[in-house]
């Protein structure tokens, strides 16, 4: 499983229309946080439906103990989540990232995070539950490092003909075309292969 810049394993299970349960490498963290979301107006895709649905996400992500969401951390989480998931969109087709986006994104990477720890030691150092807020920064860091420009070409949309997922191109050679080959991927195959066994019968 490949792992972020903020040392969190990354990719999710999702869900397709039909019911399908698929596993999902966006090749960011702060990309499996924006799919949390409606993404682009799907509403039944909506993960966060109370505090209670982002406290769950971050203690299922989080190797460390995060405390309970508020109302107030459910509106800030969503509000970076969109505009992580606005960005990602608008670098897959090669436009501009809204400024508004930007800021929003650099404002929580600018608050204090989740520090890094080693597993094993005797004292504990620091708090011992980390804050929504830190959390929330730790995600937008990993977000700066996403849309830095060394990752230009990198965040693309599936090649899929009917599928609009975006990721982050970790592959070495930068050859990923699709969501994953198990869906995406796998569909492609089967149209090639009817397609030439079409030819052959013609």
């Amino acid at each position: 499983m490949p792992v972020s810049t903020v040392s969190i394993p990354v990719g999710q299970w999702l869900v397709s229309a039909e019911g399908t349960r698929w596993w999902f490498d966006s090749g960011s963290f702060a990309l499996d946080f924006a799919y949390t979301g409606t993404l682009g107006g799907d509403a039944a895709r909506e993960g966060f439906h109370a505090p209670d649905d982002l406290t769950a996400w971050l203690h299922e992500r989080f190797p460390v103990a995060v405390g309970a969401a508020r109302s107030r951390d459910l509106f800030d989480a969503i509000a970076l989540r969109d505009a992580i998931w606005r960005m990602a969109v608008a670098s897959a087709h090669g436009e501009p990232a809204r400024s508004a986006d930007i800021d929003l994104v650099n404002l929580y990477a600018a608050t204090p995070d989740i520090p890094p720890a080693l597993i094993g030691g005797s004292r504990q150092a620091g708090r011992s539950v980390q804050t929504v807020g830190q959390a929330l920064s730790t995600i937008a860091r990993d977000a700066v490092d996403l849309f830095d420009p060394a990752n230009t070409g990198r965040i693309r949309e599936c090649n899929g003909a009917d599928c609009a997922m975006v990721y982050l191109d970790t592959s070495r050679a930068a050859t990923r075309r699709w969501c994953s080959m198990q869906r995406c991927g796998n569909r492609a195959k089967v149209r090639a292969h009817r397609a030439r066994k079409a030819e052959r019968a013609a």
